[in-house]
């Protein structure tokens, strides 16, 4: 089809039209974006009406950060705001998110350095200069699966992680920062042995076994985290029922005042996590609120509520 001499313009023309320079309109060109109507008998580039629309919505799509090939693709699309266009801009958004978080993580570290005292400094740096931006978990789940019992069915293990393992916050407070950097640095230190010890019911339950006790646990700190919000004492109730009973399928046996008071003393010797748990704690909680609820002190408020019950008992 050919364009009337009237209705062309020359590569200069173009560019003054649209507000651009004869380097950007000449780049477009190349990239196979703009193209020419025709050429001139001198072999100078034309362009119809048409280059300046595209013109224009090609630098408009630039200052959304759109790269290339993606604009490409939404140009090649017949509706210039259909599904191209839709799964550009949803992309670049989820990477404008990414980079958001990072720049907030990294506020946090530089204020947690600006604000602590000289002499401390240098520690902190090291602290912080371990973290990626923003950190990432995967330290925090090789070490439960270092924890939790061996073989035992991925879907168990990926329900406790869920819960277990503290996302950082998408805008964290730098107390938040610094926690999760305390509990990048504790789960990534060497174990004194060759394995974290482990609680016995572990060595009794074999990975059958502990996907009961665990899948039963997880359940009885859900009961338990809406009095933990509301700060009540423990006391015994079915949050208890459902702790006491993860620990009587694992152990293979029944719930019994007997096995109860049993329970209470196997809990007294077993391993503890309680700084993970308080750090965990801070990285969820944003200054000023009150705690969040921890599968740790969950557990701590379900041997408190054990400890009474059977006190009552006896």
């Amino acid at each position: 089809m050919s364009t009337s001499h009237e209705l062309l313009w020359s590569i200069g023309e173009l560019a003054e039209r649209a507000g651009a320079t004869v380097k950007t309109v000449r780049f477009y060109s190349d990239q196979g974006l703009l193209p020419e109507a025709a050429r001139s008998s001198g072999g100078h580039r034309r362009y119809g009406p048409q280059a300046l629309e595209r013109l224009r919505l090609i630098r408009s799509l630039r200052t959304l950060d759109l790269p290339l090939p993606e604009i490409g693709r939404i140009l090649e699309d017949e509706d210039a705001a259909g599904p191209a266009l839709e799964t550009a801009v949803d992309s670049r958004l989820r990477e404008l998110g990414s980079e958001l978080k990072a720049l907030r993580w990294r506020e946090a570290a530089l204020q947690l350095v600006r604000d602590c005292p000289p002499a401390q400094r240098a520690g902190r740096l090291r602290l912080l200069g371990t973290l990626n931006t923003p950190p990432s978990t995967a330290p925090l789940a090789r070490f439960w699966r270092t924890w939790l019992p061996p073989r035992m069915p991925r879907r168990a293990t990926a329900a406790f992680l869920e819960v277990a393992v503290p996302q950082p916050p998408d805008e964290p407070h730098p107390s938040q920062a610094l926690a999760f950097a305390q509990l990048h640095a504790m789960t990534t230190a060497p174990c004194p042995g060759s394995r974290q010890p482990q609680p016995e019911v572990h060595r009794v339950a074999g990975a059958d076994g502990a996907a009961l006790l665990y899948a039963g646990l997880l359940e009885a700190f859900e009961l338990a985290a809406p009095h933990l919000r509301r700060a009540r004492d423990p006391y015994p109730g079915e949050a208890l029922d459902a702790y006491v009973a993860a620990y009587a399928s694992a152990y293979r046996t029944r719930d019994t005042p007997d096995f109860r008071r049993l329970l209470d003393t196997h809990l007294s010797t077993d391993p503890r996590l309680d700084r993970y748990w308080e750090l965990t704690a801070a990285v969820l909680t944003p200054p000023g609120s009150s705690p969040q609820p921890t599968p740790g002190s969950a557990d701590d408020w379900l041997r408190a509520a054990l400890q009474q019950d059977n006190a009552a008992a006896a």
